[in-house]
């Protein structure tokens, strides 16, 4: 027999969810052809057949999560089949059960929950996670009671729906930048009264983002935090939060700093087009130096948004309203846009962040 396996679909893509097969079992296919869709965190990827061949046994069925390196399809040997001289003696049970990874619960170490065993088989029994019960015995010591009192809250809400796809990736990649990150957060408000009434918000937020960059670069840089160092890039790539059902995309808009207003919009329009069709490939995903997030298209006026490793810097939009102001002496209705910009204070000083901020402000300010 020959196995394929899941193949390396590119960076940070250490596993997928199978959507469709292609094939059926005893079916033949030929090299090249469509074998399977599979859903990463960041497309819809067709896999192609490595060869020709009949199929033997597929390995998952569409739903199941599999990783980098797993089985996924069995193909039937042409050559002929050799006694295996080895060492094994007898039939080798091949097993059809697919195991499904369990969430990883973010707490509280169970190193240091005080339960007597017979509580902690309890919980094993009913499927609690011990991190998430209060105690209410002596000295912290979780109790029988506290066991049942969760199971049943735990009940009453219903099954767990395990994250998947891009909110799964969302989940690895948040709980990484909260542990690795140092954030620190400022805010203001840019005065844009200056902007006519059909301004295109987006691409004023993306000029004044590579203006502010090429005044401050140590806010378009990556950070290691293995060798301590940074590295400060010369093209700004802006990475484009687009929040969908699915959950949180973020794809790139190369080189913002050297295109015109024409091109960016259609470059926009593109990217957003693709996350919709989810047929965006995975190298658009990547590599993003800085990263904007317009979130005032829904609501609200200041965020603490979240710097994702190696980038060091995130620009957060908020809700543009009307506010009033004083100015020339006399107090004036203007359009304020409110901005909230997080870095990570381990690569970036207070007082880079603060230039950014005000290169920011001042090229917001402007007319177009």
């Amino acid at each position: 027999m020959k196995i394929f396996k899941l193949p390396d679909l590119g960076e940070g893509l250490p596993e997928a969810e199978i959507t469709a097969w292609q094939v059926a079992v005893g079916e033949r296919i030929e090299k090249d052809a469509p074998l399977v869709a599979v859903e990463t965190a960041k497309a819809i990827v067709d896999i192609p057949s490595p060869e020709s061949g009949r199929i033997l046994r597929l390995y998952g069925q569409p739903g199941d999560i599999v990783h980098t390196g797993d089985p996924l399809i069995e193909f039937e040997d042409s050559g002929a089949q050799q006694a295996d001289a080895g060492t094994v003696v007898g039939e080798v049970p091949v097993g059809k059960e697919v195991l499904e990874e369990s969430p990883a619960h973010i707490g509280k170490s169970a190193i240091g929950i005080k339960a007597t065993p017979a509580v902690r088989a309890l919980a094993h029994r009913l499927n609690v996670d011990m991190s998430i019960v209060t105690p209410s015995g002596v000295d912290d010591m979780i109790t029988a009671a506290d066991i049942q009192r969760v199971a049943g809250i735990l009940a009453q809400l219903g099954p767990m729906e395990p994250l998947r796809g891009v909110r799964r990736s969302m989940a690895r990649v948040m709980s990484q930048a909260h542990a690795e990150v140092a954030p620190v957060t400022i805010t203001d408000d840019a005065d844009i009264d200056a902007w006519g009434v059909d301004s295109d918000v987006s691409l004023r937020l993306i000029r004044a983002i590579a203006v502010a960059c090429g005044k401050e670069p140590a806010l378009n840089a990556w950070y290691d935090s293995h060798a301590l160092g940074r590295r400060l890039l010369e093209q700004v790539d802006l990475g484009m939060a687009v929040d969908t059902t699915e959950g949180l995309f973020v794809p790139v808009l190369r080189d913002v700093a050297r295109r015109d207003a024409t091109d960016m919009r259609r470059g926009l329009e593109a990217i957003k087009q693709a996350v919709r069709e989810r047929s965006i490939p995975p190298q658009e995903m990547r590599g993003y130096t800085i990263t904007l997030s317009n979130f005032g298209t829904f609501a609200g006026r200041y965020a603490n948004p979240i710097v994702v490793p190696p980038s060091v810097a995130i620009v957060a939009a908020g809700r543009i309203r009307e506010a009033v102001v004083a100015s020339a002496g006399q107090m004036l209705v203007h359009r304020i846009l409110p901005l909230s910009l997080t870095i990570d204070h381990r690569a970036v000083t207070g007082g880079e962040a603060a230039r950014f901020l005000a290169a920011l402000l001042a090229d917001l300010s402007l007319p177009d």
